[in-house]
């Protein structure tokens, strides 16, 4: 539906995502990520985990492979999506409810880890999260191939119309529009 807000929840895959084929034959993805806040005892002042938030997340099409590809169990992720809910009866009869997010964006938290981006090359193309510079060439600092099999393939980088940067030649005191 338009208009419903977006809400952004950084946490921890607690599973690789499941990647998935509806009878349509569209590809889908189901992963749930677990965010523990961290709480300050104020008598003592030492902090410890809070309760933690179980979210299922869900994301469709060439995203979902994207995901499949580039995300792996216990990375720390930042999701942005529209949160649901719905309630379903457990296998010992009990009532309950679940919160899950239909995914808007998605991506490896920067605080305790490297990613370096691979553009796909098109409709159908997985980019990934490839090495950082201190890995093997083609393996990523969470242990993944990345999608350019170890080749440096930076969108950022100069597109060879000159200058220092790939927003159409670089940084210059000309103003491209």
């Amino acid at each position: 539906m338009a208009g419903e807000p977006l809400i952004t929840v950084v946490g921890n895959l607690v599973a690789d995502p499941e990647p998935r084929v509806s009878q349509a034959g569209k590809p889908w993805v189901t992963f749930r990520i677990a965010s523990t806040p961290r709480v300050r005892d104020r008598q003592t002042g030492d902090w410890s985990d809070g309760e933690p938030l179980w979210l299922g997340c869900r994301a469709y099409g060439e995203y979902a492979d994207n995901i499949a590809a580039s995300l792996t169990k216990g990375m720390r992720v930042i999701v942005q999506g529209r949160l649901t809910q719905r309630s379903y009866t457990d296998n010992q009869g009990q009532q309950r409810t679940s919160l899950d997010l239909e995914v808007e964006e998605v991506g490896p938290s920067l605080r305790f880890a490297t990613a370096q981006v691979t553009r796909g090359q098109g409709r159908g193309q997985v980019g990934g999260f490839g090495g950082s510079n201190n890995q093997p060439q083609g393996q990523s600092s969470w242990g993944r191939s990345g999608g350019n099999g170890g080749q440096q393939d930076n969108p950022w980088t100069d597109s060879g119309q000159g200058g220092s940067g790939g927003f159409g030649g670089g940084f210059d005191d000309e103003q491209p529009f």
